[in-house]
């Protein structure tokens, strides 16, 4: 079996086991907020007038793989914005469960049955325009008023999501924490590096001294390791501020022939042909060892925020009590800096039986990122629920100023499956060896052909 199979199936199994471990189980039990804190929210949305009207149907039903309610299993007491929308709607949210593989076969099932599912998360990214395409969604505009003061901080970004002239997709918000480059600060301090936070603080934390950095710390035969992970290849590529697919006036771009992706990829492969990326190589297996950062094996782990995201004690144990995390690092040859970015977004579902409900939990959800006092005590509610120091927060919300002040989405997911599969996989292949040259020769063509299907709505 050659390296490549052998990747695709490690990829396999790690969706398997994300899947398993994002589950909810049955022992898992509420956790509200403190009642002063929940007593301030109901004030603040009782004041504001940026709520209007009631709702006759309080009960909104989500599928996911996670449940937005609380979960003190996780640490995660009840959101800022569900209470919100809890105290000024009455509403409550029915968590339909689902596994993340098989997300969108029961999303179809629901639809066909008329099981009523009325909103979808679509931050992961594969939801659009695929739930356009496919039908699985409706457009939101007949329930939102994307021309209120709520939504001026993302009317940019949502109208630049249109599809056929609706907007199928909500997003409340860009997320700057899709991934990041976790270290631990022992291990830097003990190997004579500086700590990347201050490179950060400097403006000198780039590919540059990112790679500096490696060179001066990877010894595999003394069990001294580089980059581990299964997100860095994409966290790096997006350094360069070019998403393999974007949008422009309505239409899917392929954007892989752009100079800014071939220099991220060559320097990707060069990164591989140093020894530098540990996972996937003979030494190292295709296993990511998150705990070899607590251990001080490993130097970066570049992932998604999410894995502070739960109780201290849990991402402590893995990660060290020194853990620290910065931005992916900067594309010196880029005018801007890029950074991996999300969306927090949701699709109105079809046959839905209250899209009047979902809007006015997702205008709940702009209350809360627009008013500050109510933003100030859900910031205050996050770093109390997952053990957070400032310094984490602040690094936290300077990732988010960069991600609002440079947007670029990659939609490479929402195009169809066999698209998205074809870039996930092809897109990792500089880290595993292969030129970027030989990767694009034998891709770009389909996914033009991908693309060409889409657009013209075949």
């Amino acid at each position: 079996m050659n390296r490549l199979k052998i990747f695709i199936l490690s990829i396999s199994f790690l969706a398997v086991s994300v899947t398993a471990c994002g589950e909810k189980t049955d022992d898992s039990k509420a956790k509200d907020v403190d009642p002063a804190l929940r007593k301030a929210i109901a004030e603040n949305v009782a004041d504001s007038e940026l709520l209007t009207g009631e709702l006759e149907n309080k009960t909104i039903k989500w599928l996911s793989p996670w449940d937005i309610n609380s979960d003190d299993n996780e640490g995660k007491s009840t959101p800022a914005f569900l209470v919100a929308f809890e105290e000024r709607y009455g509403g409550k949210i029915e968590w339909n469960q689902c596994t993340f593989d098989d997300r969108y076969e029961q999303l179809a099932k629901a639809i066909n049955g008329d099981e009523g599912i009325d909103f979808f998360y679509a931050g992961d990214l594969d939801a659009f325009p695929k739930g356009a395409v496919r039908q699985m969604f409706i457009p939101a505009d007949d329930y939102i008023n994307y021309d209120s003061p709520l939504w001026d901080g993302v009317r940019e970004l949502n109208d630049s999501l249109i599809w056929k002239g609706g907007h199928y997709i909500t997003a409340t918000r860009i997320a700057g924490d899709n991934c990041g480059v976790i270290y631990n600060r022992k291990t830097v301090r003990e190997a004579g590096l500086q700590d990347p936070a201050e490179l950060y603080r400097k403006g000198e934390w780039n590919w540059k001294t990112f790679e500096n950095m490696l060179d001066k710390f990877v010894d595999p035969n003394n069990q001294r390791y580089g980059i581990d992970g299964w997100w860095f290849e994409f966290g790096l590529t997006a350094t360069s501020g070019v998403p393999a697919v974007s949008m422009e006036n309505g239409r899917l771009i392929n954007n892989l022939s752009n100079p800014a992706m071939e220099r991220v990829q060559n320097w990707i492969y060069n990164l591989y042909n140093n020894d530098y990326i540990a996972i996937g190589s003979e030494e190292y297996g295709w296993n990511a060892k998150p705990a070899y950062i607590g251990e001080g094996k490993t130097l970066f782990y570049p992932c998604g925020l999410y894995q502070f995201y739960m109780k201290s004690d849990n991402w402590k144990k893995t990660f060290g009590d020194e853990v620290f995390f910065v931005p992916m690092p900067k594309d010196p040859d880029s005018d801007k800096y890029y950074i991996p970015v999300g969306m927090e977004a949701y699709a109105f579902v079809k046959g839905g039986k209250n899209p009047e409900g979902v809007a006015k939990f997702l205008e709940c959800k702009r209350f809360v990122l627009e008013d500050s006092e109510t933003l100030a005590l859900a910031d205050k509610q996050m770093k109390e629920d997952y053990g957070w120091t400032d310094e984490m927060f602040e690094m936290k919300e300077s990732m988010q100023t960069l991600a609002e002040s440079n947007p670029v989405i990659d939609l490479s997911r929402g195009v169809s499956a066999d698209c998205g599969e074809l870039l996930d996989n092809s897109l990792r292949l500089t880290a595993r060896g292969t030129a970027w040259s030989e990767t694009y020769d034998s891709i770009n063509a389909v996914v033009d052909k991908y693309i060409d299907e889409v657009n013209s709505g075949n």
